[in-house]
C-alpha cells in the first residue's frame, strides 16, 4: 500500500462528491472502478479494478478527476490511472492536460528550453536524444515535460507515451522484487513505450538498485530508437551518488536549463493565470506581486492564487495594501539575507577555531580540511550556487572537489552523530546570524 490513511480518505471522499454530482450509471459503470493504487510525491495514482474496463473507456473523465484531485491533494498534483487490462497500453493518461506550449509563458530564462522541447515534440527520437532539462524547483520543468507529451499524442495518439517520477520508479521496483516476475512487468511497463519521460530523476542517486535497473532501460529505449525525456534539479555532473556511466548517457543529448524569470516574465505568467481564472487584477497589484514574488512560477501562482482567495472569502477589493498583506510571510522569507559564501567561511572558521585564509589555502592537513568540506559542504546546502560557483569562491577549486566534499560531510554525519550535531549547529548560527 503506496498510500497514507489520511490519503485514502482523501481519495474516498473525492468519489463521495462524483457519486453525488455524477449520473447513477456514469458513477457505477466508470468513476466507481478506481481505486486508488498510490501517492508518489506529487502524483496520485488510480488503478482500473475491472479488467473488462480500459484506459480509453475512462480516460474522458480524467480531466475531472484531476480537477478534484488537485482540490482535495493540493494544486501540485498531477493524476494517472493505470489499468489491469491487457489490450491497454501507457499513453497520455499520465500525462497532466493542463500543461501545454501553448500556455508555457517564455522569457530569456527559459525560452531555449522551450524551443528544444518543442523541436522534441515534434520529431521524437529524431532531435535531441535525451533531452535533459534541469533548474531549480518551480520553474517550468514538469510543464514542459507534460507538453512535450501532450503535444506528441495528439499528433500521434498511437504512440505510447510514459511520464513518471525517479520516485515513482524507485519506489515500484522495491516493490516490484520481492514477486514472482515483479521486474519482468515493471520493465515491460518502462521499455514498451515510444517516449520514456522521467522528472527529478536525481531521485535515482538514493538507491544503487534503481541505477542499476534504469540504466539497462536507458540503454533498451535508446537501442530500440525510443525517444528519453529527462528533468533534475541540477545538471548532470551536479547530481552526487549517480553512477559515471549513468551521468555520461544523460549528458550525450541536449543538456538545457531553465533559470528563474524575469520581471517581465513573471508579469506574463501572473496575467496568463488571472486570465485563466477570470480575475480583474489591476496592473499595480500585478507589478507588486511580480516584484516581490521572484524565486519560483509556483510560488508566484500561490501568491495570486492566496490573494485571490483571501478576496474572494474576505469580500475586499483587491489592492496593493491587500495583497501585501495577504502575502506578506511570503514577502518576508523570500527578501531575507541571502547566504553567500564569504559568510559561511567566516563562521565556519570561527566554529572550528581556524580563519577564513587558512580554508581557502592549499593546506591538506585535517585541521583545515575538515572545516573546508563542512563550509563547502553547508554552502551547497544554504545557496543556489552550482558546484562550479562554490569551486571558485573556495580558491579557484573546482566541481569535483565540491561534490566529494559534500558526498564526504554528508556521509561522516551519518556515522558521526557529534559532526552532525555540530554541522546543524553552525547551519542555524548561520539562518539567524
Amino acid at each position: 500500500m503506496n498510500y497514507s490513511a489520511e490519503q485514502l480518505k482523501k481519495w474516498n471522499e473525492i468519489i463521495d462528491g462524483f457519486r453525488s454530482t455524477t449520473n447513477k450509471l456514469v458513477f457505477e459503470m466508470w468513476i466507481q472502478p478506481l481505486k486508488l493504487h498510490s501517492v508518489n510525491g506529487t502524483e496520485v495514482t488510480a488503478m482500473i479494478d475491472d479488467p473488462n474496463i480500459t484506459l480509453n473507456m475512462v480516460s474522458h473523465y480524467q480531466p475531472r478527476i484531476e480537477l478534484a484531485v488537485r482540490s482535495a491533494f493540493g494544486d501540485d498534483y498531477t493524476f494517472r490511472i493505470l489499468s489491469n487490462s491487457p489490450g491497454d497500453t501507457m499513453t497520455a493518461t499520465s500525462l497532466n492536460s493542463r500543461f501545454t506550449f501553448e500556455n508555457f509563458v517564455t522569457g530569456p530564462s527559459n525560452t531555449f528550453a522551450y524551443a528544444a522541447s518543442l523541436a522534441v515534440a515534434e520529431q521524437p527520437s529524431e532531435v535531441y536524444n535525451p533531452l535533459f532539462i534541469y533548474g531549480d524547483v518551480g520553474l517550468g520543468k514538469t510543464h514542459l515535460m507534460n507538453a512535450i507529451g501532450n503535444y506528441i499524442h495528439a499528433q500521434s495518439p498511437q504512440m505510447k507515451i510514459l511520464l513518471t517520477t525517479a520516485e515513482s520508479f524507485t519506489n515500484e521496483l522495491i516493490e516490484a522484487l520481492p514477486k514472482k516476475n515483479g521486474t519482468v512487468q515493471l520493465r515491460s511497463k518502462m521499455r514498451n513505450v515510444d517516449v520514456l519521460m522521467v522528472d527529478d530523476i536525481h531521485f535515482l542517486s538514493k538507491t544503487t538498485i534503481a541505477q542499476e535497473e534504469f540504466f539497462h532501460t536507458f540503454n533498451d529505449l535508446q537501442n530500440h530508437g525510443k525517444q528519453i525525456v529527462l528533468s533534475s534539479d541540477r545538471a548532470p555532473n551536479e547530481i552526487p551518488y549517480i553512477e559515471d556511466r549513468l551521468r555520461s548517457r544523460f549528458s550525450s543529448g541536449l543538456l538545457v536549463d531553465i533559470g528563474k524569470p524575469d520581471f517581465e516574465t513573471r508579469s506574463a505568467i501572473l496575467r496568463r493565470k488571472a486570465d485563466e481564472e477570470d480575475v480583474d487584477l489591476p496592473y499595480d497589484v500585478l507589478e507588486y506581486i511580480a516584484e516581490h514574488i521572484n524565486k519560483s512560477i509556483r510560488d508566484l501562482e500561490g501568491a495570486l492564487t492566496r490573494v485571490v482567495a483571501q478576496s474572494r472569502l474576505l469580500g475586499y477589493p483587491i489592492t496593493v495594501e491587500f495583497a501585501a498583506r495577504a502575502i506578506d510571510d511570503m514577502v518576508q522569507g523570500d527578501t531575507a539575507r541571502i547566504v553567500t559564501p564569504g559568510t559561511v567561511i567566516d563562521i565556519v572558521a570561527g566554529q572550528f577555531g581556524t580563519t577564513a585564509e587558512e580554508i581557502l589555502s592549499k593546506k591538506r592537513n585535517q585541521e583545515i580540511v575538515l572545516p573546508r568540506q563542512v563550509a563547502i559542504y553547508i554552502c551547497r546546502e544554504l545557496t543556489d550556487l552550482s558546484t562550479t560557483q562554490i569551486g571558485r569562491s573556495f580558491g579557484g577549486r573546482d566541481h569535483t572537489t565540491v561534490m566529494h566534499s559534500c558526498e564526504k560531510i554528508s556521509l561522516q554525519m551519518k556515522k558521526d552523530i557529534l559532526l552532525k550535531k555540530r554541522v546543524d549547529e553552525i547551519i542555524h548560527l548561520i539562518r539567524n546570524n
